[in-house]
């Protein structure tokens, strides 16, 4: 039988691995409390000692697909750099967990919740952030290719449409393919790949660069710089105003010094291929997966998709999805029952 404790559902055989591992580093009497889970098999717990001190537990089982390692490596380059990635304090590579510094509660969107006015200021403080980021060396990770980029959007064929005809696959990969290699043969950088206000969290006493704390950036790979703008600025959770928006991408650019209209023509592409994927994952989710709440997001997906598929370098792209339909609360009902 699963044990829960403070909301932590976990099973015997998963308590006893943790258990030891805590024992290993000498955190075996803190309590743990369940903070965060997500889309993926990963989930956190906040450690807190009797005496004082709290630590986070990541636990991403290795028999569900999960590897700790990527995170570990990722995280001491962010630091190298100057970067506030959370410290690595133990690890056990063959049984998935980690023990981490606590960068505490600040996230950004609950910051921005709470009070709307630090939107501007938060959002221009993650850009510099993606600034130092990709004006640092970049490590030696797998390229986002061209291949890649067309691959990553089949999910949104599969789940999101769920059609047996191939045929609106098959246009869509032809109409992006130069869009995709345009993307691909630009100078890469590290991108964190999901870079937003729910994985960003504010460290007031630190300074520069530092002040943005970064969570869940173990995908990481070498890619396009306006990746993890697009990420940023197109978050799927919540609405940033489209004034943001504007200041942010002339911020970066005005900061970078790269060609204007390459830099926007490779956004609006990344942007759509980003969302449609997304639009793949959150369907997965709902039919397979039994989470229909990722659902409610879709509309907003949509309409980053619609935006992106504006710009006039994707003309034929637009046209190659012209006939998809649009998420009308009937399509979004039936996607819930899927």
């Amino acid at each position: 039988m699963d044990r829960q404790v403070d909301g932590m559902v976990t099973s015997p055989a998963r308590q006893t691995l943790a258990d030891r591992f805590l024992a290993s580093c000498g955190w075996q009497d803190s309590s743990r409390v369940r903070i965060a889970g997500d889309a993926s098999n990963r989930a956190y717990d906040r450690l807190t000692r009797a005496e004082g001190g709290t630590a986070i537990l990541m636990d991403a089982p290795p028999e569900t697909g999960e590897d700790t390692r990527p995170f570990v490596h990722v995280a001491a380059h962010l630091r190298r750099i100057g970067l506030s990635a959370p410290e690595v304090l133990a690890a056990d590579e063959s049984t998935g967990f980690l023990l981490l510094e606590d960068l505490g509660d600040g996230l950004f969107a609950r910051l921005m919740q709470q009070d709307p006015t630090t939107e501007t200021p938060l959002y221009r403080a993650a850009v510099d952030v993606l600034i130092a980021l990709h004006a640092a060396d970049i490590l030696p990770l797998p390229p986002c290719d061209a291949d890649w980029l067309i691959d990553m959007t089949d999910p949104f064929f599969e789940w999101y449409l769920h059609r047996e005809d191939a045929t609106d696959r098959a246009a869509f990969h032809a109409a992006f393919r130069p869009c995709a290699e345009l993307v691909a043969a630009a100078p890469r950088v590290t991108i964190l790949r999901d870079y937003h206000a729910q994985n960003l969290l504010w460290l007031p006493d630190r300074h520069g660069v530092a002040r943005v704390g970064l969570l869940d950036f173990q995908d990481a790979l070498s890619g396009h710089r306006a990746y993890d703008l697009v990420s940023v600025l197109q978050d799927a959770r919540r609405d940033v105003s489209p004034e943001t928006k504007t200041e942010m991408l002339e911020y970066y650019l005005s900061r970078t010094h790269v060609d204007e209209a390459e830099f926007r023509r490779d956004y609006a592409a990344l942007g759509l291929q980003r969302n449609l994927r997304i639009l793949g994952i959150f369907a997965r989710l709902a039919k397979r997966d039994g989470k229909p709440s990722y659902v409610d997001l879709v509309p907003r997906v949509w309409e980053y998709v619609k935006r992106n598929l504006a710009h006039p370098d994707l003309a034929p792209v637009a046209r190659a999805l012209a006939a998809l339909p649009d998420p009308t609360p009937d399509f979004l009902e039936q996607l819930k029952a899927r």
